[in-house]
């Protein structure tokens, strides 16, 4: 039986779910919106990158590698690079303040926020543990190679030290973003990182995560468990956020590496094989993940520029940009001079739906208990579509006055709509007993659920 007291539920996943008949679960990949962000010589260059966001109060903030030393052998583990910071108070229009910080060719009139070999991938976020120390309200990661990840503490964002001297003590291969994070929900810091699945640089590029109550001692890396029926990919980075609002659910958009696969494009010189894409997935304990949908989420496109490798690569960080909207980041053009970011947009926790089409589906939830008054739901239907619910006691026989036929059906698009039956909307008298919830579904979606007062 599952406890969801108030709690908002998505569909990413069949946790609610004990049977479907005609529904499915579909994944909506975002909708391609404007470019945000263009790198600009001389202080950010092609293989700028690790791209990473935060909100501050009433900005946004976008961390990411400015300066790349394309020329030199080892690149990666140059001291030169930097880490750049630019804001906006919309999400959409981004601006570079002069930090006056670090030289870079002989001016310090720029917005870089670090310099050094951390840099490669500096990832940055805020810390909302209430226990946190407020000269530490924000931490990083950033580092590259083998077993050579450092810790970062800032009281603003701009101004950084290092959380102790030398590497923290987690091992992985970490020479792309990294993402350290506090889940709210755990109650701990967490922090996901590279690792290669089968040893050496030969294996497979994967995920692992670990945990820290003070951001200083880790736990050892637990490497991302899947189904048995999910083939091995290789996930370059991985963007792992708690879904706003729904803080119970992991979301991960790792960059999928192929590097078997090559498109040569004709009149186009760039170096280098493979291609890549984004896709989703969800976790609630962040060691195993769900791999329902193994399609890509954000495709390579019309834009022949991102059939090239590590192209695609999503950044930290989601945002409610306007009442009706989420907005995540994706970099374009990875190694081109028009390297880029864009913005993508979601319906808020639309990112799955459980779904049916015009003829007609139906999906019965496991056992489950809840608080509140009201159940409430975020759907969407077209004209001719319908939602309908019915509450069922466990052995599925249907309580009086929540039957399918005692419910006028829903139909529109709204993001938080009251559920109501003939004789009203009210269901505290069967809070705390186990039930079950028949969704009737035609040519309609549902995203989320929660019980209200």
């Amino acid at each position: 039986m599952i406890n969801l007291g108030s709690q908002r539920e998505l569909f990413v996943d069949h946790y609610l779910i004990e049977s479907l008949n005609g529904a499915s679960l579909r994944m909506h990949p975002p909708i391609r919106r404007e470019v945000v962000f263009q790198a600009e010589q001389p202080g950010e260059n092609p293989c700028t990158g690790c791209y990473n966001l935060c909100r501050d109060e009433d900005r946004i903030l976008m961390y990411y590698r400015g300066y790349y030393p394309l020329n030199e052998k080892h690149g990666d583990g140059a001291e030169s690079q930097t880490t750049n910071l630019v804001t906006s108070l919309d999400g959409i229009h981004f601006e570079r303040p002069n930090f006056g910080l670090f030289e870079f060719r002989g001016s310090k009139d720029n917005n870089i926020i670090y310099q050094g070999q951390p840099s490669h991938n500096f990832c940055v976020f805020r810390d909302d543990n209430p226990d946190a120390d407020p000269g530490q309200r924000f931490k990083a990661v950033g580092g590259s190679g083998t077993d050579n990840l450092h810790g970062f503490c800032s009281p603003d964002g701009i101004h950084w030290d290092r959380i102790q001297s030398g590497p923290l003590k987690v091992t992985g291969a970490f020479d792309s973003i990294n993402v350290p994070l506090w889940d709210p929900h755990a109650g701990c810091y967490r922090l996901f990182s590279r690792y290669f699945s089968q040893g050496g640089f030969k294996g497979v590029r994967a995920i692992q995560s670990c945990t820290s109550n003070d951001f200083i001692h880790w736990t050892e890396p637990k490497p991302h468990v899947y189904d048995q029926d999910v083939p091995r990919e290789h996930f370059y980075t991985n963007a792992t956020v708690p879904c706003p609002g729904a803080e119970q659910i992991l979301l991960s958009f790792p960059m999928r590496f192929i590097p078997e696969r090559t498109r040569n494009t004709e009149g186009m010189d760039y170096p280098g094989e493979g291609l890549s894409d984004a896709i989703f997935m969800s976790s609630r304990d962040g060691v195993h993940w769900d791999r329902t949908f193994m399609e890509g989420w954000v495709r390579p496109g019309l834009d022949q520029k991102n059939w090239t490798h590590r192209s695609l690569t999503t950044a930290v960080g989601i945002f409610e940009t306007a009442d009706d909207e989420w907005s995540i980041y994706i970099s374009e053009n990875y190694g081109w001079p028009t390297n880029r970011v864009r913005r993508v947009t979601i319906r808020p926790f639309g990112f799955a739906s459980l779904f049916a089409g015009y003829h007609g589906g139906e999906a019965i939830t496991k056992p489950l208990t809840y608080t509140g008054r009201t159940l409430r739901l975020n759907y969407a239907t077209s004209a001719a579509g319908s939602v309908a619910v019915e509450v069922q006691q466990e052995d599925g026989t249907p309580i009086q006055g929540f039957a399918l036929n005692e419910m006028p059906p829903m139909f529109g698009d709204e993001l938080d709509a009251a559920v109501s039956w003939n004789g009203g909307s009210d269901l505290s008298h069967l809070a705390g007993r186990s039930l079950r919830f028949r969704f009737k579904l035609k040519d309609a979606d549902i995203y989320a659920l929660r019980f209200s007062d």
